[in-house]
């Protein structure tokens, strides 16, 4: 289709997933990490080898302003954002430190506003674009020792829906996947073995969502009809 897509968080996990299935479909991709340029790198080169899309790597803290404002300025124009970028914090609010909170914030909630600022003028001007931002169950119901991070989901889900009013009049849709247990690097780096079996006997889907799962979900919403804005969407195995 050759749409051009701002995916964040792109290294690894759902990002990687969604970045794949935008190439799937011919697109222009604008890849960002905050570390892993590497890693990003190669995943870019892979993708240009195997569907012969055009990839743009860029170190990115979605979360500083500044540097989203230096790399929109060679981003010339976007037609899909998927704010993707995340951090998680698995422990009691009482042991977290004001540092912690404020690189969760940044990262899960900041990184929104940053994005939009510099890409929805560019879709108001063609009155056409699609922001997907990736949120969880937690911004929904909450989790016990997961507070700072259902704190910044439950933001991410306000600011798409509000977000979604001010823009449906310049014909520009904004959404929300809400995820479950989906089978991350970050699920795995901060839930034991132990903790996901049990997690999965709770899903009446009996597993982790795949990430694949997720990125199939956002090209849906991407392709979505234009009536469709404002929406939550769960994926998660029936499981809240």
């Amino acid at each position: 289709m050759n749409r051009k897509v701002l995916i964040t968080g792109a290294s690894r996990g759902i990002g990687r997933a969604i970045a794949e299935a935008f190439a799937k479909e011919k697109d222009e991709l604008f890849l960002t990490c905050k570390k892993n340029i590497e890693e990003l790198g190669k995943l870019s080169k892979d993708l240009t080898a195997e569907y012969g899309v055009t990839c743009h790597c860029y170190k990115c803290d979605a979360g500083d302003y500044t540097a989203v404002k230096e790399m929109f300025s060679e981003i010339p124009d976007i037609d899909i954002v998927v704010n993707n970028a995340g951090v998680a914090f698995i422990g009691l609010l009482t042991d977290m430190e004001k540092e912690d909170w404020d690189s969760m914030m940044s990262t899960n909630l900041d990184s929104l506003f940053n994005t939009s600022k510099f890409a929805v003028p560019m879709m108001v001007k063609k009155h056409s674009g699609r922001i997907i931002n990736i949120t969880s169950v937690w911004g929904e119901v909450g989790a016990s020792c997961e507070v700072a991070y259902s704190a910044s989901k439950g933001g991410v889900n306000s600011f798409t829906k509000a977000l979604a009013k001010e823009l449906a009049p310049s014909g520009v849709q904004v959404n929300a996947i809400s995820c479950g247990v989906i089978d991350t690097d970050m699920n795995r780096d901060h839930l034991t073995k132990e903790d996901l079996d049990e997690l999965c006997e709770e899903i009446p889907a009996g597993r982790m969502g795949d990430t694949s799962e997720v990125a199939r979900l956002a090209v849906m919403l991407a392709d979505a009809p234009a009536y469709m804005t404002g929406q939550i969407i769960r994926i998660d195995g029936g499981w809240i």
